[in-house]
C-alpha cells in the first residue's frame, strides 16, 4: 500500500506541476481554482460548470477571465500546491488550511480563507466485523485517509480519539491511517484485497459503502465532534490583496452556485458527474442532498474548534484570536465560529 500511496502523491504533484508558477498581480485575466472530490466541494463545481465567476467578474467590469480547474485531493498535496504558486484559488479541508496558515503567517505565502464551503460529517466505514468502535483498532489495522496528519479526515480522526482516549492519546491511530484521494480508498477498501480495511469518507463515497452489506459504520464526526463546517477555499493574502474585485466576483459566485444547489438538486447532481467524472447514480446523489446533516454555505462553522486543537496537541504555534482572523473581510459581518 505504501507504493500505492507514493503514486498517488506523485501523481497529484506531476498533475499541479503541469501548471506554471506565475506572480500575482491586480485582477488578473486567467485564474487558477482548484477542488476535490466529495460533495462538499459541489459549490465549486457548479460555478466551473455555469462559468459564475466569470459571469461575476465580467458583471462587476474585471473584463473577460479565463479559470483553469484542477482537482486537487489530500491536504498535504494541496498545500504543496499553493506553496508552489501553481494554484490561486483551493478548496481544502480546514485543518489543512490551518497548518499552512501558521506555517506562512508574516510570509511573503501567507494564506487566507476567502469562505467556506459546506458543513457536514465523515463517516468511519469499515469492512471488518471484528472492528465496532475506535478501541477496537489495532496495529494491523489500516485506515484510508486523504492526507495523513493534515487531511481533514486525518485531523477530525485525531480529535475523535482524544474524546474518546483523552487528549494525551490524540495519535493514537495515527500508525494506522494510510494517504488516498477518497475514490481510490473507496475502490480499495471494497475490494477487499488489501490490508486497508477502514475508510473516514466523505460523501458520497460514505454513503456508497453503506449500501454494501459488508461494511458497517464505526462512527459518524457529527456525533464525535460535532456538526461542522468541513471545508474552505483559501488563497495568498498576496494575491487576495492584488485581485480585490475577483475576490468579490468569487464569493458572489459561490452564493449564486449554492442558491442553485437549494432551487435545483438535479442540475447540482449533473455538475457533480461532469467535473469529476465519477459514475455516481443520480438517486443516490439527491438522496446526499437532501439529508440534512449536509448543507453548504460561505459561513463558516466551528473553525476555531480544530485551530484550538491543532494548538493544544503543537500542530499550531499561533492559535487565531477570533475566527474572523482566519477569514478575508467579506465575511466578518457573519455570524461565524
Amino acid at each position: 500500500m505504501r507504493s500505492m500511496t507514493r503514486r498517488a502523491t506523485l501523481a497529484a504533484a506531476t498533475a499541479m506541476a503541469g501548471l506554471a508558477a506565475r506572480p500575482a498581480r491586480a485582477d488578473v485575466t486567467q485564474l487558477r481554482v482548484s477542488h476535490g472530490y466529495s460533495t462538499g466541494y459541489l459549490p465549486l463545481m457548479i460555478m466551473r460548470d455555469q462559468q459564475l465567476i466569470e459571469k461575476h467578474a465580467a458583471q462587476l467590469g474585471l473584463g473577460k477571465l479565463t479559470v483553469e480547474w484542477r482537482i486537487a485531493d489530500g491536504g498535504n498535496n494541496i498545500n504543496d500546491a499553493m506553496l508552489a504558486g501553481v494554484l490561486d484559488i483551493a478548496g481544502i479541508g480546514i485543518p489543512g488550511y490551518l497548518v499552512l496558515r501558521d506555517r506562512t503567517l508574516g510570509r511573503r505565502q501567507e494564506v487566507v480563507g476567502i469562505s467556506a464551503l459546506d458543513t457536514g460529517a465523515l463517516w468511519l466505514n469499515t469492512i471488518n466485523p471484528r472492528i465496532k468502535t475506535l478501541a477496537d483498532y489495532t496495529s494491523n489495522d489500516r485506515i484510508a485517509v486523504p492526507g495523513i496528519k493534515t487531511s481533514y479526515a486525518a485531523v477530525v480522526l485525531e480529535m475523535a480519539v482524544a474524546r474518546q482516549f483523552g487528549i494525551e492519546n490524540y495519535a493514537r491511530l495515527d500508525p494506522m491511517t494510510v494517504g488516498l484521494p477518497h475514490p481510490e480508498a473507496y475502490a480499495t477498501m471494497m475490494s477487499g484485497k488489501t490490508e486497508i480495511t477502514s475508510h473516514l469518507a466523505s460523501p458520497p463515497f460514505s454513503y456508497q459503502e453503506l449500501k454494501n452489506p459488508a461494511v458497517h459504520r464505526v462512527l459518524s464526526t457529527a456525533q464525535a465532534v460535532g456538526l461542522m463546517s468541513i471545508l474552505l477555499t483559501m488563497t495568498q493574502r498576496q494575491f487576495a490583496d492584488a485581485n480585490p474585485g475577483l475576490m468579490t466576483a468569487f464569493l458572489a459566485a459561490q452564493e449564486e452556485a449554492n442558491g442553485f444547489i437549494t432551487n435545483d438538486p438535479e442540475g447540482a447532481v449533473a455538475a457533480y458527474g461532469k467535473a469529476t467524472q465519477l459514475k455516481v447514480p443520480y438517486d443516490e446523489l439527491l438522496q446526499i442532498l437532501a439529508d440534512p446533516e449536509n448543507g453548504h454555505s460561505t459561513t463558516p462553522y466551528g473553525s476555531l474548534t480544530y485551530a484550538s486543537f491543532l494548538a493544544q496537541t503543537g500542530v499550531l504555534k499561533s492559535k487565531p484570536a477570533a475566527w474572523t482572523d482566519l477569514f478575508l473581510p467579506a465575511l466578518h459581518d457573519r455570524k461565524g465560529s
